[in-house]
């Protein structure tokens, strides 16, 4: 039986998140945001950093993902990708808990640099461009999230490294 290298997810947190993005949360730090809206509600402005460095036609895509849940883990992580020349965000519609797994590094994910946060319903978050990263994973049930990024439909969109069963490293999660 072959044992595959684990990492452990945690919760999400923004020193612990601050290398592959931000998180997209109403007082992220413990300020108290200012007064909006006739006193009704209070604005958090400047959260994230959005970048769109991708030269020519790129224009900003607001999607939709709808993602079913995953129930089985350890999950073996089969391909990350990452988005070059731009920030990527997903804002929860509908997710309870997910799964955030990044890494760092330049042509290929330095995978002693992969990270895995458990994000709740609350809390959207944004891969810094070119930061490596799975697809979304909802956890409870599926969920919808709200997708932003600078794309023109060219393969400089998203470059994925696919990774051989021997290569994949397995994410542990507390589902509880």
């Amino acid at each position: 039986m072959s044992h595959r290298p684990r990492i452990a997810a945690h919760s999400l947190s923004p020193a612990a998140y601050a290398p592959y993005g931000d998180i997209l949360m109403a007082s992220p730090h413990g300020e108290p945001g200012r007064p909006a809206n006739q006193g009704t509600a209070r604005r958090f402005d400047h959260l994230a950093a959005i970048e769109n460095l991708r030269p020519g036609h790129a224009s900003l895509n607001v999607s939709v993902f709808r993602c079913a849940p995953r129930s089985s883990f350890p999950l073996p992580i089969a391909l990350l990708e990452k988005h070059p020349g731009s920030t990527q965000a997903f804002v929860p519609m509908s997710a309870r808990r997910y799964l955030v797994v990044v890494a760092l590094g330049g042509d290929r994910p330095e995978l002693t640099t992969l990270g895995a946060f458990i994000a709740h319903g609350a809390q959207g978050i944004t891969y810094r461009p070119g930061v490596w990263h799975h697809p979304m994973i909802a956890l409870d049930a599926e969920a919808d999230f709200v997708c932003l990024a600078w794309e023109d439909g060219s393969p400089g969109d998203c470059a994925v490294v696919e990774y051989a069963e021997g290569e994949r490293i397995a994410v542990a999660i507390d589902l509880l």
